[in-house]
């Protein structure tokens, strides 16, 4: 056989670029400049190269690099331990072809996740309570990374996009809560935030939670199958989860923040077990039992009163440790709009749930009483709220939306009396024998009850 110089020379070419490109370091693009990394935390660094491949690794905070070498699929990854709150630093990965990050700090990281009100930004609704900042929000030390809307039929190893300083032009298309809340958190920590927003409007809580736990569960399943297609969003199960999650699982977070539920309205007798199935999911493949704060739905009309039994469900998630829920109910001034404007209040909430129960800080970070139990006496039943250590008061004359009833369900008015303690007391002279004490169960009128800072009461339902 006759071969040409040309042609071996050619081949010879081709093979050698081929090496080439196979020797390449590549890296997730959630490891790109301008990233921020959880401080004082045990990370993982990773990414691809050739098989048994040996990598260096110099993060510029400590005097030496690292070596590690690429597994037969080659696949890489590290763990060290990051020092407290700082930057901008750079890493330098090298082998056949180096790499540098630059901009890196080292802060608090969390995700911001969820549907529509998550999704919410400036250019979107031209909220005002953003435009404000526009001169002086580059100066909380904010970095953003937006996770375009993918999904994957199988968990994907890597997303799009890229990491950016806040500034007066990134602002407007980033999440307005996620920016509240990351805004407060720098006020008080006073460390550089990382942000990540993985959030799909329209979307239910199944495509964010893993399809084996959905399709093998008949309970879950069968509710799933009731869900409406779309032409915006997808509705099977984990297919948000495989491309907008699971990439992330590698990458060390100090925690979650979750505004969803209004498109599991209409199937919400399923969503209390949803939900803390997704949430336990998150923090399996995290490793890390993270803290998950969420949002309550807000005042909207529903159909029936779908509204106030999602609430319901919702809240069976602070079941679940390190767990928070913020309550909307004074935050809506038309409840004809499922979008509320005011995503100021809803980000600082998130945040003095973070700044007190997670960061430990003590000052002034208020939260809405939740129902903590109840005792039934005779024909009175006294609740108890967490989050009452201040007292609790009726806004604006006497109390509404407070209902008591007895074995046939017919609901009464009920007598409040509000003890030292910060529990209440309810009754009826037309029940002797209480059932059913609901407050602020309605789609759109959840009552006037507050907390001694002014925060709203979280509605409830107790079945006796």
């Amino acid at each position: 056989m006759r071969y040409s110089l040309k042609g071996l020379l050619a081949t010879f070419l081709l093979l050698g670029l081929f090496s080439c490109a196979n020797a390449a370091i590549r890296l997730p693009n959630i490891l790109s400049s301008g990233v921020v990394l959880q401080q004082k935390s045990d990370i993982q660094l990773w990414g691809w190269a050739s098989p048994n491949e040996k990598l260096s690794i110099w993060p510029s905070w400590q005097k030496d690099s690292i070596q590690v070498r690429a597994n037969p699929d080659g696949k890489w990854l590290i763990t060290l331990h990051t020092p407290a709150a700082g930057g901008p630093y750079t890493i330098d990965f090298d082998a056949h072809n180096h790499i540098r990050l630059s901009d890196v700090w080292l802060g608090e990281v969390w995700v911001c996740s969820g549907q529509s009100n998550m999704e919410f930004t400036y250019n979107w609704r031209k909220t005002k309570d953003i435009q404000i900042d526009f001169d002086s929000c580059q100066q909380y030390n904010l970095h953003f990374f937006q996770v375009p809307k993918t999904t994957g039929v199988t968990p994907q190893e890597d997303l799009p996009g890229s990491w950016s300083s806040c500034d007066s032009n990134t602002v407007k298309d980033f999440s307005a809560v996620a920016y509240f809340f990351g805004k407060k958190l720098n006020k008080n920590l006073h460390v550089p935030i990382g942000l990540i927003s993985s959030n799909w409007g329209g979307t239910p809580a199944e495509v964010w939670t893993p399809a084996e736990l959905v399709n093998e569960n008949p309970f879950l399943h069968s509710w799933q199958e009731k869900l409406k297609p779309s032409v915006g969003w997808p509705i099977l199960a984990g297919r948000a989860y495989n491309g907008m999650i699971y990439p992330l699982t590698n990458f060390a977070i100090a925690g979650t923040i979750w505004y969803q539920g209004e498109s599991n309205v209409e199937t919400y007798q399923s969503y209390g077990q949803l939900f803390k199935t997704m949430i336990r999911s998150w923090r399996a493949r995290w490793n890390q039992d993270f803290p998950f704060y969420f949002v309550q739905i807000a005042p909207y009309h529903y159909g029936a009163n779908n509204g106030a039994e999602l609430r319901d469900q919702q809240a069976q998630a602070l079941q679940l440790p390190h767990t928070g829920m913020v309550v909307t109910a004074d935050l809506v001034s038309d409840t004809n709009d499922i979008h509320p404007h005011d995503k100021y209040d809803v980000g600082a909430r998130l945040a003095n749930m973070a700044l007190s129960d997670h960061y430990q800080l003590t000052g002034d970070f208020p939260k809405s009483p939740v129902l903590a139990g109840y005792t039934l006496n005779g024909a009175r039943v006294q609740i108890r709220f967490s989050d009452a250590a201040g007292g609790l008061k009726v806004k604006s004359g006497d109390v509404q939306q407070l209902f008591i009833a007895g074995s046939d369900g017919h609901l009464y008015p009920a007598n409040l009396k509000i003890e030292k303690d910060g529990s209440i007391t309810v009754s009826s002279k037309d029940v002797s024998a209480p059932k059913l004490v609901e407050y602020g169960f309605t789609n759109t009128r959840l009552g006037n009850l507050v907390s001694g800072q002014g925060l709203p009461v979280a509605p409830f339902r107790i079945q006796l």
